[in-house]
């Protein structure tokens, strides 16, 4: 998968203005994740069909050490690199008071599958951007070991609990990131950018016409309705909406047979294509089924159906059937033709819905910062004293150290002092966090998790510093428009 890299100036972003970047030394990189309507469509609706199944199979994403790190101490006093900025926060939270954190809505969920196919998660963002669509999480859940290819079905779901998506399913577009991570694997660039596509939301299928069917431009298939002997003796002639199913080799009869009960056969096109019109041993099963699959389906099939695309360039498998007239046995069952569509609700762009979270760079360490994520995994001692279903926080105040962590070294992170564990991977580090609008501005995502006491429990998580070169990524990031994957009718757009 070929990268565009584009060099860009380090500056500072206006809250009210985005300017459009000028030309410097490279300082970011990007690559598309699901960039097309039809393949978004697919990616969302693998994450939520079956009620959310594929969610919860999910399990948390942190990166592969085998010692859990100890800080060191830096080796020089890390400095700002350009004038501080920030963009401001929005949100459409009411104000509220608690003398507790009031967890933000913006804070979800990434999903993804990693390089050996397994389900996984990281904890991210929404955060405010010039088109309303921008996820911020740590580099290493979006780029397979910061400089590989990105990983499949990305998705974003904001405020996830138990395998629901309370406000829909935001598939990943483009990714953004730093070069350096991008290009030599270093982590001190442990942060993405992630424009995504319009919310996603499944509602409940229809029954339609074999016409309407036909005509759908959305998620469509064919389901078999049981019926009784007595109705398919009504159906049968009317030949492709009814058929039956028994066991073992039965005797072939003629259509005019008073029992007798058509099967039908998937064929080859050109078997197909040779077949007789009407009622006959071999003749054709009515027309041809068209069913819309994913890129990933397209490809791994090998039946006898052929591939295609339809006219606004969805993947298609077409299906070809033909008739075997056969005497009834014992356990034979009948069914008969449902065409169903499936109807997708377009939500509106991720900001719109959750709100967005500000960004600051360039800013003093020392300060107080609250982060937040989904921490999952055990301790190193194995004590396990997180589920991952609901988000918890941290909070104190940030400082540098070295990393040195088995395959990468993370030359100076900023530190917090905090018991979260791995996926937390990813989440936001929230400075002048506003507790009852719950809104701040991150200044950081989790990436490195350590045990620098030595007692096999971790105590402190690590985040890259956010400067100029963040601001970079950030402003271009900020300007990737993406838009809806569905029409209003919840059919698939081009």
């Amino acid at each position: 998968m070929k990268r565009l890299l584009i060099p860009l100036v380090s500056a500072g972003l206006s809250a009210a203005v985005l300017a459009a970047p000028a030309s410097a030394q490279p300082s970011w990189a990007s690559e598309n994740l699901t960039p097309k309507a039809a393949d978004a469509y697919g990616d969302a609706f693998f994450w939520l069909d079956a009620n959310g199944a594929a969610l919860r199979k999910a399990t948390q994403y942190t990166l592969d050490t085998k010692d859990v790190p100890k800080l060191v101490s830096a080796q020089s006093k890390t400095v700002p690199d350009g004038k501080p900025g920030m963009t401001g926060p929005t949100t459409t939270s009411k104000a509220t008071t608690s003398k507790n954190v009031n967890l933000p809505k913006t804070i979800g969920k990434v999903f993804f599958l990693d390089e050996q196919g397994r389900y996984r998660w990281c904890s991210a963002t929404s955060i405010q951007s010039r088109n309303r669509n921008l996820v911020a999480t740590a580099g290493h859940c979006v780029f397979e070991h910061g400089k590989d290819d990105v990983f499949d079905k990305w998705v974003f779901v904001p405020g996830y609990y138990q395998g629901k998506a309370p406000w829909g399913v935001y598939v990943g577009a483009y990714a953004f990131t730093a070069y350096d991570l991008d290009t030599y694997d270093d982590y001190d660039g442990d942060f993405a950018f992630v424009a995504v596509h319009n919310g996603f939301a499944l509602a409940p299928e229809r029954a339609v016409s074999r016409k309407e069917f036909n005509e759908w431009l959305g998620d469509k298939w064919m389901k078999p309705r049981e019926i009784t002997a007595q109705e398919f003796v009504k159906c049968k002639l009317n030949l492709g909406e009814c058929w039956s199913q028994g066991h073992g080799t039965p005797s072939l009869v003629g259509p005019d047979h008073p029992d007798a009960a058509l099967e039908r056969v998937e064929v080859s096109k050109a078997t197909y294509d040779r077949a007789g019109e009407g009622r006959g041993q071999g003749f054709k099963f009515g027309e041809p089924i068209v069913e819309q699959v994913t890129a990933n389906q397209y490809q791994a099939y090998k039946g006898l159906g052929t591939k295609g695309k339809d006219k606004v360039g969805n993947y298609t498998i077409t299906h070809y059937y033909t008739q075997k007239w056969v005497k009834p046995d014992s356990g034979r069952k009948y069914y008969q033709a449902q065409w169903m569509v499936g109807i997708a609700k377009d939500l509106g762009a991720l900001g719109d819905v959750v709100g967005g979270q500000g960004v600051a760079w360039n800013q003093p360490l020392g300060q107080s910062v609250t982060a937040f994520g989904y921490p999952s995994a055990p301790h190193p001692d194995g004590n396990k004293p997180y589920s991952g279903v609901t988000p918890k926080w941290c909070s104190g105040k940030t400082y540098t150290k070295s990393v040195q962590v088995n395959t990468f070294k993370v030359e100076t992170h900023q530190m917090l002092k905090c018991s979260m564990t791995g996926g937390a991977d990813g989440g936001p580090w929230l400075i002048k966090y506003n507790n009852s609008k719950r809104t701040g501005y991150v200044n950081g995502v989790t990436s490195v998790f350590a045990d620098n006491d030595g007692n096999n429990r971790i105590d402190h998580i690590s985040s890259a510093i956010f400067d100029g070169e963040v601001a970079d990524v950030y402003n271009k990031a900020s300007f990737k428009d993406t838009g809806a994957i569905v029409t209003p009718k919840g059919e698939l757009l081009t």
